[in-house]
C-alpha cells in the first residue's frame, strides 16, 4: 500500500479577515481535487491521507484581532468608507495568499530543553539557514538571528521583557512576533514555529525566511482611483529621509488605503546617509533603503527632485520650485538638515564639498586618492570623513574652532582619547583655528589658508561644521518656527496647525526623558520614531514616544555606541581604559546618568538603554562602583 499525504499550508497576512470556514472549506475542496489526480495515477488499494493546515502569518490562531503590542488589531476596527485611513474587507479578501509546499520548510532537533534557562538565547544552526532561539518564562521561540538593520549577531543583544535589543544600535524586536518595536531599520524578523517533543526543542522554518532573515510588514494598498497628474493627495510627506519614509510605510501597515505622496529633493530613492561619510565609494543603489518598486508596490507614490518653496496651511497646498501645487487633507514635513554656511574668501573655488548626496561622497574619495585631503569642522561627518580618507589621500589635515573633537558631546577624555586615534594614523590637527581662504588655481583648490596664518596644502576640502534645520520654505506659511528655524510640535508629531506634523532634524518635541521639555535630537534612530509617531497622529491613534535615542559612530574600523540624551551633563563616570578605547562612559546630570557612551564594551550601551527604556532612574553612585552587575536583565522576571 502506497500512502499519499497532501497538505496545504495558507499563510495569512498579518489583518487580514477572511472567514477561517471558507479557508478550510475551499482548501479541503482544492486538495481533494489534487488527491483525486494523484489517485487515478495509483491502483484503488491507495490510502490517501488530506491534511490542511491554516496558519495566522506571524500570530497565533486564537489572536488574529491583535497586534503584537496585544492591543486590537488596526484592521479590527476599518473606518467607514472614504475615511482617512480606512480599510474594507472586500480589499483584504482580495489580497493574495502565500502558499507553500512542505519541501518549502526545513525542521531540525536544535537542542534539549533543559540546555537553555530562562533569558538565555542562542543561535542555532537549522542545516538551510540559522535561526535564534530564545527561552523565556519557560516559553521556546525562535526568530530571525540577523538584525535587518546591519545584520548584528542577535544573541549577543540584549534580551528583556518579551524582546530582543540590537547590540550595534539599538532597535528592538518582539520575540514572539518578530516585529519591530524600536528603532533603527525598517524590516521585521521572520518567526519560526517550535515545539518540544521527548524533551527534544524542534524548529520548523521556511527555508526562504532562514536565508533572508528578514520581513516587511504586510501593507494595505491604495483603493482610490488616482492619476499621478491630480494636484491632491491625503496625505503628503515632505522628505524622504527615515522619519518621512517610515511614515508613510507606518500609514500603510496600519491599513490606511487613501493616496500617499512622498516628495524629496534628492533623485534618488530613500537611502543610507549615514553611510556616506563612512563608506565614500557606495553609490546610492548600494546605500538604497527601499527600492522604487517596493515603493510601487505598496502605492506609496515618490516624486524625485521636487523641492517645496512655500506651503499655504489655510488652502492646504504646498507650491513646488517648477510652480507645481498640490492639496493634501494631511501634511507631514521631514525636511532635514542643511550645511551651516562657512564663511571665507574664495567661496567660487572648486573641489569643496559639503557632503550632502552619493555624487558628494564619491568626488570626495576620487579627488583626494593620492592627494591632500583637509576637513572643516570635528563634527561626526567631518570626523568620519577624515577616517574614511587615510588609506587613500596623501595627507589628511583637520581643522577645529574647539581645542579637543566632541568635548561638548562626549567630555574631554573621550574626546582626546579619539583625538590621539586619528593622531596614530597620521592625521593632522590645526586646532583653535578657522578657515580664511579657499586658494584655487584654474578655479580647482590647491590651499586652505588659516586665520593663524597657516597654510595647508590641498586638493579637496570638505567642509562639516555643523548644519541646521531645512525650514526655510516655512517662513509665512503659519506654522510656528523659533528663533533657530526648528519647529516646535506636541506629544504626536502636530505643529500647532491642525492636520500639518512634523519629525526629525528639523522639530524640537516633548522628551518623556527630561521631563517633556522640549528638545531636538538630529539622531537617524530619532527621525524613525517620529515619522511612526506622525502616522499613528495622521490616523487618529495618538500614541506618544516611547524610545531611548540611539546613535553610533565608526572610524578606523571601531564603533562608538551612545545612548540617551547627555545634553547639559555635568560629570563623566568613566569605567574601562579610555587610551585603549576599551571603555564605557557614563554621562550624569545632578547625579543621574542621563547618557552613556563606549567603545569595544558591547552590548552595554544597549543594556544601559534597556533600563533607561523601562522607566528606571540610573544613580551616578550605581555606575561609580564599577560593578555593572545592576545591569544584567535576563528577562525571567
Amino acid at each position: 500500500m502506497i500512502d499519499l499525504c497532501l497538505q496545504l499550508v495558507c499563510f495569512i497576512p498579518q489583518g487580514l479577515h477572511i472567514c477561517q470556514d471558507t479557508i478550510r472549506r475551499e482548501s479541503t475542496d482544492l486538495l481533494r481535487s489534487l488527491s483525486t489526480e494523484a489517485g487515478r495515477s495509483h491502483c484503488s488499494r491507495n490510502s490517501i491521507e488530506v491534511k490542511v493546515e491554516l496558519t495566522l502569518l506571524e500570530k497565533d490562531k486564537e489572536a488574529d484581532v491583535m497586534s503584537p503590542n496585544g492591543k486590537a488589531s488596526p484592521f479590527s476596527d476599518c473606518r467607514p468608507n472614504g475615511a482617512l485611513g480606512h480599510c474594507s474587507d472586500e480589499d483584504a479578501a482580495a489580497a493574495p495568499l502565500r502558499l507553500y509546499k512542505p519541501r518549502d520548510y526545513v525542521e531540525a532537533s536544535v537542542c534539549h530543553v533543559k540546555d537553555m534557562e530562562n533569558g538565555q538565547m542562542r543561535e542555532v544552526d537549522l542545516g538551510s539557514g540559522r535561526a535564534l532561539l530564545i527561552k523565556e518564562h519557560g516559553e521556546f521561540s525562535a526568530i530571525g538571528h540577523k538584525c535587518p538593520h546591519y545584520g548584528a549577531p542577535l544573541v549577543k543583544g540584549v534580551l528583556s521583557k518579551g524582546h530582543v535589543r540590537c547590540p550595534w544600535h539599538g532597535a528592538c524586536f518582539n520575540i514572539a512576533t518578530g516585529d519591530i518595536e524600536d528603532f533603527p531599520g525598517l524590516d521585521s524578523l521572520p518567526t519560526f514555529q517550535v515545539r518540544v517533543e521527548k524533551d527534544k526543542v524542534i524548529i520548523r522554518a521556511n527555508k526562504q525566511d532562514l536565508q533572508s532573515q528578514k520581513r516587511s510588514k504586510a501593507m494595505a494598498r491604495c483603493s482610490a482611483v488616482v492619476n499621478s497628474s491630480t494636484g491632491f493627495s491625503h496625505i503628503l510627506i515632505v522628505g524622504s529621509g527615515p522619519a518621512g519614509l517610515v511614515c508613510a510605510e507606518t500609514l500603510r501597515q496600519e491599513g490606511f488605503t487613501d493616496r500617499i505622496v512622498m516628495c524629496t529633493m534628492d533623485k534618488y530613492p530613500p537611502y543610507d546617509r549615514p553611510k556616506l561619510s563612512k563608506s565614500l565609494e557606495s553609490t546610492a543603489e548600494q546605500l538604497q533603503l527601499r527600492s522604487i518598486d517596493f515603493l510601487q508596490a505598496h502605492d506609496i507614490e515618490l516624486l524625485t527632485e521636487k523641492e517645496v518653496v512655500a506651503v499655504d496651511v489655510k488652502a492646504k497646498a504646498v507650491t513646488f520650485q517648477d510652480g507645481f501645487r498640490m492639496e493634501y487633507k494631511r501634511l507631514f514635513i521631514a525636511t532635514g538638515s542643511k550645511p551651516k554656511p562657512l564663511n571665507y574668501k574664495g567661496q567660487d573655488v572648486r573641489n569643496v564639498f559639503h557632503l550632502r548626496t552619493p555624487e558628494d561622497a564619491n568626488n570626495v574619495a576620487r579627488l583626494a586618492n593620492n592627494k591632500n585631503a583637509v576637513i572643516v569642522g570635528t563634527s561626526f561627518v567631518g570626523m568620519e570623513v577624515a577616517a574614511a580618507l587615510t588609506d587613500k589621500a596623501h595627507s589628511v589635515s583637520i581643522i577645529g574652532i574647539e581645542a579637543v573633537p566632541f568635548r561638548k558631546a562626549l567630555g574631554e577624555k573621550v574626546g582626546k582619547a579619539i583625538m590621539k586615534l586619528f593622531e596614530t594614523n597620521r592625521v593632522k590637527f590645526y586646532m583653535l583655528n578657522e578657515v580664511s581662504e579657499m586658494v584655487g588655481h584654474h578655479g580647482q583648490l590647491k590651499e586652505v589658508v588659516l586665520k593663524s596664518g597657516k597654510v595647508l596644502r590641498a586638493d579637496v576640502c570638505i567642509i562639516g561644521t555643523g548644519s541646521g534645520p531645512a525650514t526655510g520654505f516655512l517662513k509665512q506659511s503659519g506654522v510656528h518656527m523659533d528663533s533657530k528655524g526648528f519647529v516646535p510640535v506636541n506629544k504626536t508629531m502636530q505643529t500647532n496647525i491642525d492636520g500639518v506634523y512634523a519629525g526629525g532634524d528639523i522639530v524640537t518635541f516633548p522628551f518623556p526623558g527630561r521631563s517633556n521639555k522640549k528638545v531636538n535630537i538630529p539622531h537617524w534612530q530619532m527621525a524613525h520614531v517620529h515619522g511612526r509617531v506622525a502616522a499613528l497622529g495622521m490616523m487618529g491613534r495618538p500614541t506618544e514616544i516611547k524610545t531611548v535615542p540611539y546613535f553610533w559612530s565608526a572610524m578606523f574600523g571601531k564603533s562608538l555606541r551612545y545612548a540617551g540624551y547627555g545634553e547639559g551633563f555635568d560629570d563623566v563616570v568613566i569605567q574601562g581604559d579610555v587610551d585603549e578605547l576599551k571603555f564605557v562612559a557614563f554621562y550624569t546630570r545632578s547625579e543621574e546618568v542621563v547618557a552613556v557612551a563606549s567603545m569595544n564594551y558591547d552590548p552595554i550601551v544597549s543594556r544601559v538603554a534597556e533600563v533607561l527604556g523601562s522607566g528606571k532612574t540610573i544613580r551616578k553612585r550605581d555606575v561609580e562602583t564599577g560593578d555593572m552587575s545592576w545591569l544584567i536583565d535576563k528577562g525571567s522576571q
